[in-house]
């Protein structure tokens, strides 16, 4: 019994160590000295621990990162599943670490662990593995995270006492020497953050109320002699191109200050998330590129695609994909254009970006840690790539992220 007790606790440890960094950055309690211990901690454990400990590490792993990820099953009339899909992912988890269980060899582990690193279960990639160091003294570089990897299994490798620092001098080049320049957009930037529940966002009482609130704060940001105002994920809750008077006062308005918000597209019967830009009286479309696994698509086989869509979604995960990046250039300035999920995706930082305007909306998963890790990805991949991001969201989340 007390081999299984601790076996368990080995394995929540290690869930624990893996997943505070998020919990600190939730409860503003970061600390990078603190962060470096328990990532390094974590990885460490996950090389030595006993197999079993492995199958509760990745379980709790799974609960601790992605216990909200249900929440939003509520407002698509299944709230049942919210449960479900939380075990679910939970699963998920315990059989993505599952490889680590299959060998206790620390150096095989580390290169499992590595090699997992590139893994994206359902084309859902926010469990990134380097993500534990965005707020720490290591890097968030894939060498980086190889050498620490190195350094921890490098003890079961090496006997001879001459190289009794190797592990040593492996962490000090995976320390974090410094990321690509970035620098603030040469323009005066207002980011709304809203917070417009999700039962009441789509609702026809909330329809008049929201368009006001839109319109006052573009008056408002006016006034602030603002260049550029920036409003949350879907704002306007409709297809905006099916209302030709609200898109003509959009673009009145927009003779007085530039203008980036959240709405809807219908296209030859087909649905499109998306962005328009007002500016001097014109507008532009972005449509959202990186759709999200089981919100706005389903990443099974067809046959399976329209049976889940309808059932547990209620036909609303059918949303259609543009074929590339959209650029708005604004007052002579470029901004790469993200629509939430995929501004925490490489596939938006790829060729000439600079700064990223970047909408969301987090209320399907109020309360909850969702905006957090989120807030942790944007840090990751702004880093990585040099871009400064501005970012506008409903619930939680609005900020400049360098």
């Amino acid at each position: 019994m007390n081999k299984i007790l601790q076996t368990f606790l080995l394995g929540i440890l290690t869930a624990v160590f893996f997943s505070a960094f998020i919990y600190f950055d939730e409860y503003h309690l970061t600390n990078k000295l603190i962060n470096t211990l328990f990532g390094v901690s974590a990885l460490a454990l996950f090389l030595y621990i006993p197999k079993k400990s492995i199958l509760v590490a990745g379980f709790f792993i799974g609960l601790f990162w992605f216990y909200w990820i249900g929440y939003s099953f509520v407002y698509q009339g299944v709230g049942y599943m919210s449960p479900i899909i939380t075990l679910l992912f939970c699963f998920i988890y315990l059989l993505f670490f599952l490889p680590l269980y299959f060998t206790n060899k620390p150096y095989i582990r580390a290169i499992l662990l590595f090699g997992l690193s590139f893994v994206e279960p359902f084309d859902w990639n926010w469990l990134q593995i380097e993500l534990l160091f965005v707020e720490s003294y290591i890097g968030v570089y894939k060498y980086q995270l190889a050498l620490t990897l190195l350094a921890l299994a490098s003890p079961s490798l090496v006997a001879n006492k001459k190289y009794k620092y190797l592990p040593l001098l492996l962490l000090i080049g995976a320390i974090n020497y410094g990321y690509p320049k970035q620098e603030d957009a040469p323009l005066k930037i207002k980011l709304v953050q809203t917070d417009i529940k999700q039962d009441y966002k789509w609702t026809r009482a909330a329809f008049y109320p929201t368009i006001k609130m839109v319109f006052k704060e573009i008056h408002k940001a006016k006034k602030e002699h603002y260049d550029l105002v920036v409003l949350p994920e879907s704002v306007l809750p409709l297809y905006l191109n099916q209302a030709p008077k609200l898109t003509q006062k959009l673009q009145d308005e927009s003779m007085g200050i530039s203008i980036v918000l959240g709405t809807l597209l219908k296209q030859n019967n087909q649905s499109y998330n998306v962005s328009y830009c007002f500016e001097d009286g014109k507008y532009s479309i972005a449509k959202k590129l990186v759709l999200v696994p089981f919100g706005e698509y389903i990443p099974l086989p067809k046959f399976a695609q329209k049976f889940i869509n309808e059932t547990f979604f209620s036909g609303g995960s059918d949303f259609v994909r543009a074929k590339h990046p959209t650029d708005f250039t604004i007052k002579g300035v470029k901004f790469r254009n993200a629509i939430c999920y995929e501004a925490t995706c490489q596939e938006l930082y790829k060729g000439d970006v600079k700064y990223m305007i970047a909408i969301s909306n987090n209320a399907w998963f109020a309360p909850s840690i969702e905006p957090t890790i989120q807030n942790l990805l944007l840090k990751y991949y702004a880093r990585k790539n040099g871009v400064t991001i501005y970012h506008a969201a409903n619930y939680k989340g609005s900020g400049i992220i360098k």
